[in-house]
């Protein structure tokens, strides 16, 4: 045995020099806090509950400032005085729970002040991405001056006895936040009042809080605080009435207003809000004791076949999806649901007993991460700025505190959803907060054997082993766009143990062998069973080992940069050595392409568009193979290949349009899009999950074309990692006109061209400080910072 001194001594320094492994975590905070985690005395600690918890604090005057770190299992929402302060705690696991930081000051005044929350539990029906310990709740002053405020025995506590949940039974396979039952007649009302009703006792304690880090933690929760800005909270129209059932059709042209339900009818009113929203619902009603409510959510309305068709046909369409359901107690009340829903199409269904109901007001409270985008698209083909917004409205909707899959289905935050989405968040906003907590979680999901899990937070365990891959590659994307390579050293940690596990099930001859748990690469029935590739009984994989060598080569270049050399020397051999056995074993010199297997029997455009994205298949091939890949000739014409191949869905196109532009069809790109031209006419407001007939009408890994139309039409990418340096090398295909903005850490980019007769021109701009390279055509022209005009060869 060869003891390599270098395997202790670096890691051990690289360490040292990045501590911050978990973002949020305190500079220096005590053991334990003063506040104590607390409880109700009476309820249970894991299954369904939804408690209040209140206390009133006497002041003589209010301070300047008056911050506190509140948190809860699962979640909370903070009022003062009866005034909402916020919600959380975001997303994550007991080992890095997250706490909020909040200044009262504003909320507060001299003498007695109502601090109340209430804390709910959805138990055994949580979402899958909710983990918990108990159910708890957290509030301390970071002043000691303060600290009267801080959960302790003081604090009273009583339950909601109105509020449960709803059936899941008619969904289907879903994963999100489950539906609710309100009723009225039994809910705690003006619990974040003055003298609330109801019948309240002292909490328990159940032992103070700690930090993440702290020597004793005789609680489960290690606390960490939430970096990411509060998520928006803004009232918005639930939608126009399209249609009226049971009632004259004049009864009710808009829910923004009061609408009376007479006694004894059965109403249905259906809503349309013309695009997809993320919202909390809250509907205010008056009179109509004993009267029921229903609200139906869904992406899309269903003809008689279940099929979606047109989005914005409504005739001979029914609804089907979520359904929150109201029992009216006959008062003027606000029934909010405690989580979040997501609709298009809202369906509202009344059932009135002897007294008529007032529907005073539906609304929604829309709710995201506060992305403020930065960048812009335009051309002269004006449908491209109608797939750049469609694009973004997707991604903004699949942002909350953590990235998601669809906001309908799943809310999961998956390896290769979130790779999409974060360049998205860096190309249109500069904003990589949001991207960091995904980093960071991955890291933190990591299991003994090396591989991150496939989505998380997730309370339920899910092995994807190609996402750990793609974990890899996420880092170095955000190593490229954003300058933070103090961060991205803290996690090269977690890639060797990933890179290990693959190694560990690298063949003599260089291919992978068989991979277990969940290898999925793209949904492409009927061949990818289950999304995964073919594979033969000891593996060989095309997919599978050019996901692998994509990996190997970008911790190769992050271990050349931020950590240990002779761990890119070793990742490019076993590269080198992947790439040689996948042209000697899996090539198939008849069909021109590279084969699935070695067997040599089934051909995809996942493959292909990898191997030439990666150079695993030389240059000299690579514009032939993406030809039979695209089913086209060199000039886009339509030129069918003569081999079957499986193919990339929407999501995997993300990387099929970087094997285009690899191979010099970069110009083609923009006539690639009519999959987006073919959602828009079927009327879709954000991108499917699949073609037709597709379950989730919103996934971001289907936004691609909206980073794509800043980096391959505008061309718009980084030069060098921290974006140091532009490399600019535009594709506009048929267009005529083009111009774009993309944030980087140093300024904006600014790019637009025109074509006057055969003759380009670029007017280009650096942020200061920055230089860059255009491509045009193969030449290359230095750019300084600043802006430039430029004259470009037919």
């Amino acid at each position: 045995m060869v003891f390599d001194l270098r395997r202790v001594v670096l890691p051990v320094l690289l360490l040292t020099l990045f501590v911050p492994l978990s973002i949020g975590q305190r500079a220096s905070t005590p053991a334990q806090w003063r506040a104590e985690w607390i409880a109700t005395p009476d309820g249970p600690a894991r299954d369904f509950d939804v408690a209040y918890f209140r206390k009133t604090l006497t002041l003589d005057h209010v301070p300047g400032e008056f911050v506190v770190d509140v948190s809860a299992d699962t979640r909370f929402e903070l009022h003062v005085n009866g005034r909402r302060v916020g919600a959380g705690p975001a997303l994550a696991d007991v080992h890095h729970w997250r706490y909020e930081v909040y200044d009262l000051a504003g909320y507060l005044h001299p003498g007695e002040n109502t601090i109340a929350a209430i804390v709910w539990n959805y138990g055994a029906g949580a979402a899958v991405a909710q983990m918990s310990a108990r159910t708890a709740f957290l509030l301390s002053a970071e002043d000691a001056a303060n600290a009267a405020i801080d959960t302790d025995r003081t604090w009273q506590t009583s339950h909601d006895g109105g509020r449960a949940l709803g059936s899941l039974r008619a969904l289907g396979y879903y994963a999100a936040g489950p539906p609710e039952v309100m009723d009225g007649t039994k809910m705690l009302w003006g619990w974040d009042e003055a003298n609330a009703p109801g019948q309240w006792k002292p909490a328990r304690p159940i032992g103070h809080a700690a930090p993440r880090g702290a020597q004793d933690s005789p609680t489960p929760w290690m606390l960490v605080k939430d970096e990411l800005p509060p998520m928006q909270y803004t009232p918005e129209s639930a939608g126009h009435v399209v249609r009226v059932t049971g009632a004259d059709a004049s009864l009710a042209k808009s829910l923004d207003a009061a609408v009376t339900i007479p006694a004894h009818a059965d109403v249905v009113i259906l809503l349309d809000h013309d695009v997809l929203t993320t919202a909390y619902p809250e509907i205010e009603l008056d009179g109509g004791a004993g009267a029921t409510v229903s609200m139906t959510y869904a992406e899309a309305l269903y003809d008689a076949e279940g099929h979606k068709g047109n989005r914005n046909e409504v005739a001979g369409r029914h609804i089907a999806g979520v359904r929150d359901v109201v029992f009216s107690d006959g008062h003027a009340r606000a029934y909010r649901t405690l989580w979040w829903r997501t609709w298009r199409y809202l369906q509202v269904e009344v059932t009135t007993g002897d007294q008529p109901l007032t529907i005073e007001r539906l609304r929604g409270f829309y709710s995201a991460y506060p992305f403020k985008a930065v960048a812009r698209f335009s051309s002269d083909d004006p449908e491209l700025e109608k797939i750049w917004q469609t694009g973004w409205r997707t991604a903004q909707l699949c942002s909350h505190e953590t990235y998601m899959d669809t906001p309908y289905w799943e809310q999961l935050q998956y390896v290769g959803d979130t790779r999409i989405q974060a360049l998205i968040s860096y190309g249109v906003t500069g904003d990589d907060r949001l991207a960091r907590q995904a980093l960071a979680a991955f890291y933190d999901s990591r299991l003994p054997e090396g591989l991150t899990q496939s989505r998380y937070p997730s309370h339920l365990t899910q092995m994807i082993p190609p996402f750990s891959l793609m974990w890899v590659g996420m880092l170095r994307d955000y190593w490229q766009y954003r300058d933070d390579p103090a961060f991205v050293a803290s996690l090269l940690p977690g890639t060797r143990g990933v890179l290990d596990w693959f190694a560990a099930r690298q063949r003599p001859d260089g291919l992978l062998g068989h991979i277990e748990w969940w290898p999925f690469v793209d949904w492409s029935p009927p061949d990818f069973k289950g999304g995964v590739p073919p594979q033969q009984a000891d593996g060989g994989s095309s997919a599978l080992t050019l996901q692998y060598i994509e990996a190997l080569h970008d911790a190769a270049a992050m271990e050349d940069a931020l950590g240990e050399k002779f761990r890119g020397d070793e990742y490019r051999e076993k590269a080198g050595r992947a790439a040689k056995a996948l042209m000697l074993l899996n090539w198939s010199p008849e069909a021109g392409l590279l084969a699935d297997t070695p067997a040599k029997d089934h051909f995809s455009q996942q493959a292909n568009s990898l191997a030439v994205w990666l150079d695993v298949i030389p240059r000299e091939r690579q514009q032939a193979v993406m030809e039979k890949v695209l089913g086209v000739d060199a000039n886009g014409a339509a030129s069918p290949s003569t081999t079957p191949m499986s193919k990339a869905s929407y999501y995997f196109r993300f990387y099929v349009a970087r094997a285009m532009v690899h191979a010099g069809l970069g110009d083609l790109y923009v006539q690639e899009l009519k999959p987006w031209r073919d959602m828009l006419a079927l009327g879709l407001s954000t991108w499917a999950e699949t073609p037709e007939p597709t379950r989730s009408d919103s996934h971001a890994w289907s936004a691609h074309p909206t980073l794509d139309l800043m980096t391959i039409v505008a061309g718009i990418e980084p030069g060098s990692p921290g974006f140091a340096s532009v490399a600019i090398t535009p594709h506009p295909g048929p267009l005529h006109q083009v111009s774009s903005t993309m944030p980087t850490p140093h300024g904006l980019v600014e790019a637009s061209y025109n074509k006057e007769g055969n003759q380009w021109s670029a007017e280009i701009t650096l942020p200061a400080g920055v230089s860059g390279t255009l491509n045009w055509h193969g030449k290359i022209t230095p750019l300084h910072s600043g802006a430039q005009t430029l004259a470009l060869a037919p």
